[in-house]
């Protein structure tokens, strides 16, 4: 069964807990056991020192099952089969007897380890000894009609051991109480099945082949323990090619989307930094062609080779993207740490030899990177390749053999780019003048409020400017809308609204047509959301929607109630802020709903005009 294993840093209240275990263990061993073994007969200390060897063998011969990590601890079993045959004082004594000897084998973990495992088995086994004598158990033999009992007292050995191992990693890891449990019970429902069954052959076997039983029981054990061992081998190796690129050794790309998706969540949940680098080596196409495909496949191997040398000592998940290109996720370092690592690579990259690198125009290996830093603006792991991805093709601008970091461009690239978007997104946008003007107007509006907001807000300027070019461009999606409908003056019918919802769909997939606009992709397909979790089209709800995707909505909503609309009634200025303020904590996130209507009042008695 599952048992406290040691880590490196532990909390304060994971100390308190184990604490607590110990007292609560101690204290059940001492009233239920209440020193019996101190008048056992010399036949029964036999009995007791042959269960404690055949615990001391099973330790050593754990079971491993597939996921790694996963091991049958087959020692509850013995446990078990003490209870039904000898009863609670006997198998109390069997574990005092295995954790004294365990613990003098096992000097790697802390005595405080020994003592915690000690006391979660004795509130274990006390437990389980007291539902066996309620439901009219009784030692001995194994009966037949019994059957039921047996699997109830398992399922509560089980369900203690899942939920006081559950509790110490809830509170040491801080992470959701259902889903450690949950994740724990995963992975234990084979042991609990394999525990029942080995601990009624166990009881069997004792009982009528006394000495005899219990050896062929261990034989059975040793057999079982060895030939699970070659399966979780062959396990490993087919999972390691289902993981792992040939030509380099290194983490291909499946395997990547799936560990970014976990990290994600992790650095969500804890607020531990997490940084992703996308890396592309500088002219392969040149040295691929020079010396052909086989000659190529060397570097790559060479490169993922230093990669997969580097990222074992760090602790950071190296992987091959495709091509020449690599990335690397790096938990625990903030972008300026990342920064560091990657450019360290860079250069020892740099000085490194290989055949042919005198063609390169540095005359040296060199790759460029992009590093973008995970935030709680990150909902989708797509988002945060591309911003590695965005940052990695202004590397190759500014003349590879580079690092850059997403959103540190200089100020006045910012604004050279910055208008240069604006300007391809009205192109876009003027394609509304024929089919629909009022929604070009929109956009143009909501896009002025997004950049006054944007100046108030304390947002870095890559999320400024991805804010306002999202703002202008998040009604895109309405191009794909039917005329008849855009621009129908009647309330719209339930068909017809269902269609318009759309349009933040067909928004995004028109955004991510174009890699300068994927960033914006969040804002148009989210500023649909409501705040209470009932928008479309997923239904997030609360800080599950991005804080500026929040924003652009109450901007959307303010602006759409103050204008002329053939399906709803003008409002005035003063009108929809009480509107906004009615739809705070529902509709819009109240914190920004303030902060938006402080801005609007300020604006209108600045210059006496609410025009737009």
């Amino acid at each position: 069964m599952s048992k406290l294993k040691s880590h490196a840093a532990t909390l304060d209240s994971g100390h308190m807990y184990a604490l607590s275990i110990c007292l609560i263990g101690m204290s059940l061993f001492s009233y239920t056991n209440r020193f019996e073994f101190i008048h056992y007969e010399t036949s029964t200390w036999v009995w007791i020192y042959a269960m404690t060897g055949a615990c001391l063998i099973l330790n050593f011969f754990m079971i491993q099952l597939p996921p790694e990590g996963n091991e049958l601890s087959m020692d509850s079993s013995v446990y078990l089969a003490c209870i039904f045959t000898f009863g609670t004082s006997f198998a109390l004594t069997v574990l005092l007897m295995n954790c004294l000897f365990f613990s003098i084998i096992d000097r790697k973990t802390s005595w405080w380890k020994h003592l915690t495992n000690f006391s979660i088995y004795c509130i274990m086994i006390a437990a389980t000894s007291a539902l066996f004598q309620y439901l009219g158990g009784s030692p001995g033999a194994l009966v037949n009609t019994q059957l039921f009992m047996y699997l109830t007292v398992l399922t509560v050995y089980f369900a203690a051991n899942t939920l006081l191992v559950g509790l110490y990693y809830y509170i040491l890891y801080r992470g959701t109480l259902f889903e450690t449990i949950k994740d724990i019970i995963k992975d234990s429902v084979f042991v609990f099945l394999c525990t029942l069954a080995l601990s009624l052959v166990l009881t069997v076997l004792v009982y009528h082949n006394q000495i005899l039983g219990l050896m062929l029981f261990m034989c059975l054990a040793v057999l079982l323990s060895q030939s699970f061992k070659k399966l979780f081998a062959m396990y490993r190796s087919i999972e390691d090619r289902a993981n792992t690129d040939q030509r380099t050794g290194l983490y291909n790309h499946s395997y990547f989307e799936e560990v970014l998706e976990q990290e994600i969540q992790k650095s969500r949940s804890s607020g531990a930094p997490l940084s992703l680098a996308m890396i592309d080596l500088d002219d392969f196409k040149k040295y691929n062609d020079h010396f052909g495909h086989l000659q190529g496949d060397k570097l790559i191997s060479f490169v993922g080779e230093m990669l997969k040398t580097e990222s074992q000592k760090s602790g950071t998940v190296a992987a091959r993207y495709g091509g020449e290109e690599f990335t690397l996720l790096m938990p625990g370092y903030d972008s300026l740490q990342a920064r560091d690592y990657i450019d360290q690579l860079r250069k020892k990259l740099n000085n490194s030899s290989f055949h042919g690198v005198e063609i390169f125009p540095l005359g040296c290996l060199a790759f460029s990177a992009g590093i973008a830093a995970c935030s709680l603006d990150i909902h989708d792991k797509s988002q945060l390749v591309d911003q590695a991805d965005q940052a990695l093709y202004y590397s190759k601008r500014q003349g590879k053999n580079t690092v850059h970091t997403y959103g540190m461009h200089s100020p006045l690239e910012q604004e050279l780019d910055f208008s240069q978007d604006v300007r391809d997104i009205e192109q876009q946008l003027n394609l509304f003048m024929y089919k629909d003007m009022e929604t070009f107007r929109h956009s143009k509006r909501v896009f002025r409020y997004a950049m006054d907001i944007s100046e108030l807000l304390d947002i870095d300027p890559i999320s400024k400017r991805n804010f306002t070019l999202g703002a202008l461009i998040h009604d895109i999606g309405k191009l794909e809308i039917p005329w008849n409908i855009l621009n129908k003056k009647d309330k719209l019918a339930p068909e017809e609204w269902e269609m318009v919802k759309w349009h933040v769909t067909w928004g995004k997939k028109m955004a991510l047509t174009n890699d300068k606009f994927k960033e914006l992709a969040p804002y148009i397909e989210l500023h649909h959301e409501r705040y209470d979790g009932k928008g479309y089209p997923y239904g997030f709800k609360g800080e599950e929607i991005p804080r500026l995707c929040r924003m652009l909505t109450i901007i959307d909503s303010f602006d759409a109630m103050t204008t002329e609309r053939p399906y709803q009634p003008t409002k005035s200025f003063e009108e929809a802020i009480i509107e906004l303020r009615a739809c705070a904590g529902s509709q819009f996130d109240p914190e920004l709903t303030e902060f938006f209507i402080e801005y609007i009042e300020t604006r209108e008695h600045r210059t006496g005009d609410t025009a737009v």
